[in-house]
């Protein structure tokens, strides 16, 4: 059986980064973002019902790497992400997403630290506030399997990789 070890935090963090050099040196596979080729696709500013539908897309993708593999995967971001982004931006979430955190929690969750520089990309809208998100993830993840990533450049995906082994034991 495969195991899911999910990359989470405020954006501009580094997962996406730390998901690809993690699938690179475990020689396995990882599931991108769904939310950026959702809203890539979309021809309107993305809105509250929008974040139901990237939910569903992401737990599909993870679902299909689930099957493919037998090894361990990893996931550029969680149904975690968009309960926290839905209730800060529009103060709830819908309850599906709710219960599906419940039923897919990964093997291990490794929360980055926001500490490298915020970058512009057209999808992101938390500069400033990147702090307090942290903070919430960490509430939000408190009892779970999890480990704290941060370090700039190969620091980071060291600490990853750190966390992994321990892990697989």
């Amino acid at each position: 059986m495969s195991k899911k070890i999910v990359i989470t935090g405020p954006e501009s963090t580094g997962k996406t980064t730390v998901a690809r050099q993690l699938a690179l040196v475990y020689e396995t596979q990882w599931v991108p973002e769904y939310a950026r080729e959702y809203i890539d696709r979309l021809d309107r500013p993305y809105q509250e019902a929008d974040l139901l539908e990237i939910a569903k897309g992401q737990l599909t993708r993870e679902a299909e790497m689930a099957r493919k593999t037998d090894k361990l995967f990893f996931c550029d971001t969680s149904l975690e992400v968009i309960k926290i982004w839905s209730e800060y931006r529009y103060g709830r979430c819908h309850p599906w997403i709710l219960d599906q955190l419940g039923h897919n929690r990964p093997d291990l969750y490794l929360l980055c630290v926001p500490d490298l520089p915020w970058e512009y990309d057209p999808q992101r809208e938390n500069e400033s506030d990147r702090e307090e998100l942290y903070s919430l993830y960490k509430s939000e993840l408190a009892g779970q399997s999890l480990a704290k990533i941060w370090g700039q450049g190969p620091k980071r995906v060291e600490k990853a990789i750190e966390a992994v082994q321990m892990l697989l034991g």
